[in-house]
């Protein structure tokens, strides 16, 4: 067995050189952290021991990502939170930790459900074309529960204490990540928004430069993340976040445009979003949306061709629906000398702010045989 004064300073050693405070060639890197956990293991009587063994069983399952070994990665992250647990009844910061880590194994769990963006990857519902296989959704399903058991860890310790109070914080919005990748963007948003709370009160606290400056860039992250998301939410779904005072005020004129874009009209926005007529006019003439759109002929090989602009652009508008802007295409296309003639399938989408999978689309048409209907969404 290893000294225990010997695996502390074999974990310093370590943690110098994981922050490159102290340089190591590759192969010597994964020599020491594989003698630390050696080391970490031969005492498992020690809380101190045992809470280092699952941070750096972390580590290790890093490397092992970053070597494409996902596999490998995810059983040795298992163990590391086993150790954490069985840490963290000893100190408030090896709960920290054990939190940390739950959070960690979720956000690698789900990466395949995220874009860079920590936007769903897979549209889900009747319109996809795709989706994540049933390994990748059981994967987000175990990385949205053990989120949810970080929420629940954080919330246990001392939230008098800033620290706990930001990790808080900061689970929550790992969680409406993790909800977002499963199709509930209603709760993700609301997950985010409490969250966005709890950075302002923060930041409000002023506990330092360096707690207030991350504060401020998760407001921004946060920020970002509802206006983006904001453009799955079906109008029920605003219309229930309003009721429940989770659409906060600055993003009321998003909501109002992402109302229209579905086809809502003025008068049932104001209503229903609890808001005066003229309000909504306001918000809709001065809050554009990005247009994009695509259209796209099948040729003779039966392969789809995108067609070169005008038919294949983006644009502002200001108080249009998607439909507005899908039948005043179809009008253009139609009389247009690009348009291929009777018989030839031929295909619109129109999306709101990037182009992407179909299944996102706001407004489809497709004219040929067989062809559905045109779909507002």
């Amino acid at each position: 067995m290893v000294q225990r004064e010997a695996v502390l300073r074999l974990d310093e050693q370590w943690a110098r050189v994981r922050s490159g405070a102290a340089h190591a060639e590759p192969q010597e890197r994964e020599r020491l952290l594989d003698e630390l956990i050696g080391a970490l293991r031969t005492h498992p009587e020690d809380p101190e021991c045992t809470a280092l063994l699952g941070l750096r069983l972390a580590d290790r399952a890093a490397l092992r990502f970053a070597a494409g070994d996902r596999a490998s990665a995810l059983a040795m992250i298992e163990e590391g939170l086993r150790s954490s647990e069985r840490a963290a009844a000893y100190s408030p910061e090896f709960t920290r930790w054990y939190a940390r880590g739950l959070i960690n194994h979720g956000v690698w769990l789900a990466w395949p459900l995220s874009d860079e963006d920590r936007l769903p990857r897979h549209p889900l519902g009747p319109a996809a074309t795709e989706g994540p296989t049933a390994m990748e959704r059981a994967a987000g399903e175990r990385a949205r529960d053990l989120t949810r058991a970080a929420v629940g860890v954080w919330a246990g310790l001392d939230q008098k204490d800033p620290v706990n109070r930001r990790g808080l914080a900061q689970a929550k919005v790992f969680l409406g990540d993790r909800l977002a990748e499963l199709g509930f963007a209603e709760d993700a948003v609301a997950w985010a928004v409490d969250a966005e709370s709890d950075f302002r009160q923060l930041l409000l606290a002023d506990h330092g430069s360096e707690e207030s400056a991350e504060a401020a860039e998760a407001l921004d992250h946060i920020g970002r993340q509802l206006e983006l998301r904001l453009r799955f939410l079906a109008f029920g779904s605003l219309v229930g976040l309003r009721l429940k005072g989770l659409l906060p005020e600055r993003l009321l004129p998003r909501a109002v445009v992402a109302a229209r874009v579905q086809g809502v009209a003025e008068s049932e926005i104001a209503a229903r979003l609890g808001l005066g007529a003229d309000q909504v006019r306001t918000m809709l003439e001065v809050t554009p949306w990005l247009a994009v759109w695509r259209v796209e002929v099948r040729g003779p090989d039966g392969l789809w061709n995108v067609l070169d602009h005008p038919w294949h652009s983006a644009t502002e508008v200001r108080n249009r629906t998607a439909e507005d802007i899908g039948a005043e295409l179809v009008r253009g296309f139609v009389s247009s000398a690009d348009h291929p003639g009777d018989g030839v399938p031929w295909r619109i989408h129109v999306w709101w702010h990037e182009e992407g999978d179909p299944a996102r689309a706001r407004f489809r048409l497709a004219v040929g045989p067989d062809a559905p209907p045109a779909t507002p969404s």
